[in-house]
C-alpha cells in the first residue's frame, strides 16, 4: 500500500483560487487530444508587495532519453532554492522548455530530513536528476494513508495549466534548508529532443495558514472496446505489461487501490466507470479541486456526501479534454467534516485509442493504472486547509 502514496501524485497546479465558479464544466466536445502542440504563453506572473520570485528548473538542454522498450521517461531533479528561512508559496508559474515532450511535471518539497537520500539518488545515476516512476521516491513522512490525506508535493503543470494563485493569507508551507524535487513525465512516443523547464514560485517569508493537498484516488479497469483483439486484451497479460515497463510497484499499486477503494484485487469490476468512497477524517476546508486523466478519459466528478440530501459536487466535468487541466476554484470554500464522504467518479472510452492521434498504433489492451501516456488514471487532487 505505500506505493500508492507517491504514485498517484501525478496532481495539477491550482489556477486562479479566487475564482468564481462554485463548481465548473468543461463543454467542448473531446478534442484530438494533441498534447504534442505548442501551450499559450502566459503573462510572466509578478511577485506582489512583501513577496519575491525564486526560480528552478532542469538543467538547461537536459535530453531524456525512455527506458529500452518504453516511450515514457520520468525523471527527477534536486534543486536548492537558498531558503535560509521558511516561506509560504503564494504562486507557481510553470514554463515548458519543450511542450512537445513535457506530459506534466510536478514539484515535490524535499524536507531537511529528506535531503541526503534525495541527493543520494541523485549521485547513483549517470544521467541528471534519477529515474522516479511513480513520484518523488524520497523517503515516506507516513503510511500510505497519511501520504494521500496530506501529499508531499508543492505544485504541478500539465496541459492546460495555468499559473498557481492561492487565496490571500494562505500558502504552501516550504520550511527552512528544504530542497525541492522537480519530477518532470516526459513522452517520447511522437517526438524526441532537448527541454529546459522552468518553474517561477512566487514566495512570501511571513507566516501564512498552510495548505495542502488531499489526493483521490480511484482504480482503472477498462476492458479492450468490441472487436478490439490480441493478447493484451487480458487483464493479467496487461498488468504484467505494465510492471514490466514501470517496476514491481507498478503491481502493487493496481491491487492496493482495489483494497483501498472496496474492491477485490483477485477479482476487480472491469468497466469503463469506476468509483472510490473516501471517508473524511478531519475538519478542513476546501479551496479548488483538480482532475486528472489520460487520453482515454471522457467524464470525471468529485461529489461530497453522494446519495444524501446533503450531497454538493465540487467537481463536475463532463467533457474531459486533456489539454485543459487547471484545477477549479470554489466560487465559495466548502467546509467539510469528519464522517463525511468524498466520491471521485471517472469514465473512460476505449473506443477513443482507434480515434485519437497521439494513440495511433498502440496495442488494443484491458487498460489499467499506469504511468504511460497510453495508460490510464483517475486521480482527483483537493486543495485546503484545517477548517
Amino acid at each position: 500500500m505505500r506505493h500508492i502514496a507517491v504514485v498517484v501524485a501525478a496532481g495539477l497546479a491550482v489556477a486562479g483560487c479566487s475564482g468564481h465558479a462554485e463548481h465548473a464544466s468543461t463543454t467542448a466536445a473531446p478534442s484530438a487530444h494533441d498534447h504534442h502542440s505548442a501551450a499559450p504563453v502566459e503573462p510572466v506572473m509578478a511577485a506582489r508587495h512583501g513577496e519575491r520570485i525564486v526560480t528552478v528548473g532542469v538543467p538547461e538542454g537536459f535530453t531524456p532519453q525512455a527506458p529500452t522498450g518504453a516511450t515514457d521517461e520520468y525523471r527527477c531533479f534536486v534543486v536548492d532554492p537558498g531558503l535560509q528561512r521558511g516561506v509560504s508559496i503564494t504562486g507557481a508559474q510553470f514554463v515548458p522548455g519543450n511542450p512537445a515532450i513535457v506530459h506534466h511535471s510536478i514539484l515535490y518539497a524535499a524536507l531537511p530530513s529528506q535531503l541526503d537520500a534525495a541527493r543520494a539518488l541523485d549521485a547513483e545515476d549517470a544521467e541528471p536528476g534519477y529515474e522516479c516512476f511513480g513520484g518523488s521516491r524520497l523517503p515516506s513522512r507516513g503510511n500510505a494513508l497519511q501520504g494521500l490525506e496530506e501529499s508531499d508535493w508543492i505544485t504541478a503543470w500539465a496541459p492546460g495549466g495555468k499559473p498557481t494563485e492561492m487565496p490571500d493569507g494562505y500558502g504552501m508551507p516550504l520550511p527552512a534548508g528544504s530542497g525541492i524535487v522537480i519530477q518532470m513525465h516526459y513522452n517520447l512516443a511522437q517526438q524526441q529532443g532537448a527541454d529546459s523547464t522552468q518553474v517561477r514560485l512566487r514566495v512570501s517569508d511571513h507566516t501564512l495558514r498552510p495548505l495542502t493537498t488531499t489526493l483521490l484516488p480511484a482504480p482503472v479497469e477498462l476492458p479492450c472496446a468490441p472487436g478490439e483483439t490480441g493478447r493484451l486484451c487480458n487483464r493479467e497479460d496487461a498488468v504484467d505489461d505494465v510492471v514490466s515497463r514501470f517496476g514491481a510497484g507498478s503491481g502493487a499499486t493496481i491491487a492496493g487501490l482495489q483494497l483501498l477503494c472496496g474492491g477485490d484485487p483477485s477479482h476487480p469490476k472491469a468497466g469503463d466507470v469506476q468509483t472510490c468512497d473516501r471517508p473524511v477524517t478531519e475538519a478542513v476546508r476546501v479551496f479548488a479541486v483538480a482532475g486528472h486523466m489520460h487520453l482515454l478519459g471522457r467524464e470525471i466528478s468529485v461529489t461530497l456526501n453522494p446519495g444524501t440530501p446533503q450531497a454538493k459536487v465540487l467537481l463536475d466535468i463532463p467533457n474531459w479534454d486533456f489539454d485543459q487541466q487547471s484545477a477549479i476554484p470554489l466560487k465559495n470554500p466548502v467546509d467539510i467534516k469528519p464522517g463525511d464522504t468524498l466520491r471521485v467518479r471517472c469514465r473512460h472510452d476505449a473506443s477513443l485509442r482507434a480515434q485519437l492521434p497521439a494513440l495511433q498504433n498502440t496495442p488494443a489492451r484491458y487498460v489499467v493504472w499506469g504511468e504511460g501516456t497510453a495508460d490510464e488514471m483517475c486521480l482527483a487532487i483537493v486543495v485546503r486547509s484545517a477548517a
